[in-house]
């Protein structure tokens, strides 16, 4: 196991950014299940899509992958490293 990392206050940004892009796509997800014809809901949607996939990736390059689908952006840049980061019990996300 890895000793316990200290975040920086960039990382700490960049990981609030990504769970507030989360939880607009999450929602707009609730709202499209409702509403599957609107098409500036789905305009919408993909743009915090394309915002939150730029973040996680930028996450995952310069600190460590959020899921198992960023994994493969970490390997690119070092070796495989999904267990790098601090477990969710040792204080990790």
């Amino acid at each position: 196991m890895n000793p316990r990392k200290q975040m920086t206050p960039e990382q700490r940004k960049l990981l609030h950014d990504i769970s507030v892009l989360d939880f607009v796509v999450v929602e707009m997800t609730l709202f499209l299940d409702t509403h599957p014809d609107n098409k500036e809901a789905m305009d919408y949607i993909s743009q915090y899509i394309r915002m939150k996939n730029r973040a996680s990736h930028e996450y995952a390059l310069k600190y460590e992958p959020l899921t198992i689908d960023e994994a493969a952006y970490s390997v690119q840049a070092r070796d495989w490293c999904w267990n790098d980061g601090p477990m969710p019990w040792e204080g990790g996300c």
